[in-house]
């Protein structure tokens, strides 16, 4: 994930995104904002990963349900909040919304993460400590190819 400088440590400061049943882990320049939880519209059929539409900055978003997209079931909880993602891939898409399940968390990564042996979900690419918490790292070209394919990037901006 991260790379030696000279010899000298490298860092970053990183955002804990809690969902339902893990805990996602990312650059802060993935994650261009954090908005509370707000009504969203479903359509159906759709995906069960695709919880409805999210208004954002005059744009319409889909928003995703990171743990459904994994083959579990995404709650919604009071504490529910709304990241909205940088889309990384060649997509199209220039941005994602995924439902939280509480306030993200910042936290430092440096070249000694410390990788975790733990079996991963589909749109997962590494199990990492972070302090005392195992975090995934998701794979979000992935996640962005899941809403294109689902032909959900049509509509978003």
């Amino acid at each position: 994930m991260l790379e030696y400088s000279a010899g000298q440590r490298s860092s970053l400061t990183g955002l804990l995104l809690p969902l339902g049943d893990r805990t996602l882990v990312l650059p802060n320049v993935a994650v261009a904002e954090l908005i509370g939880h707000q009504s969203f519209t479903c359509e159906s059929n759709q995906p069960a990963w695709h919880l409805g539409w999210v208004d954002w900055r005059r744009q319409s978003l889909p928003l995703i349900g990171f743990e459904s997209a994994c083959g579990g079931r995404t709650p919604c909880g009071e504490r529910a909040r709304i990241v909205i993602l940088n889309a990384l891939g060649e997509t199209g898409l220039r941005y994602l919304a995924v439902l939280l399940q509480g306030i993200p968390r910042s936290c430092r990564l440096d070249s000694q993460l410390n990788y975790v042996d733990v079996p991963l979900a589909s749109l997962e690419l590494a199990a990492v400590q972070v302090a005392d918490l195992v975090a995934r790292v998701p794979d979000l070209v992935a996640l962005e190819r899941l809403v294109c394919q689902a032909a959900l990037g049509k509509r978003a901006g």
